[in-house]
């Protein structure tokens, strides 16, 4: 699975997340009283994905592990 909850009660993004996983992602948010993102096991992230992270409001913890999306939404300070 691709979004999941972790034992800590974090939303993990982990490998290619698909189409199919916006929806998944957004009712694990709507689910946790106090969401966290952690995308740092991602290596695709669809932008229906994306789209979510970023209406959700959530700044995700660690690197994004997804290039394309690190380098647009979470590029590193210099």
């Amino acid at each position: 699975m691709t979004v999941r909850h972790s034992e800590t009660g974090v939303v993990i993004l982990e490998d290619a997340c698909a189409v199919e996983d916006a929806e998944s992602l957004l009712r694990l948010l709507l689910a946790t009283p106090t969401p966290a993102i952690d995308w740092t096991s991602c290596s695709h992230l669809h932008t229906a994905v994306v789209q979510v992270i970023l209406a959700s409001g959530i700044a995700p913890t660690g690197r994004c592990g997804d290039a394309w999306v690190r380098q647009w939404l979470a590029p590193e300070p210099p």
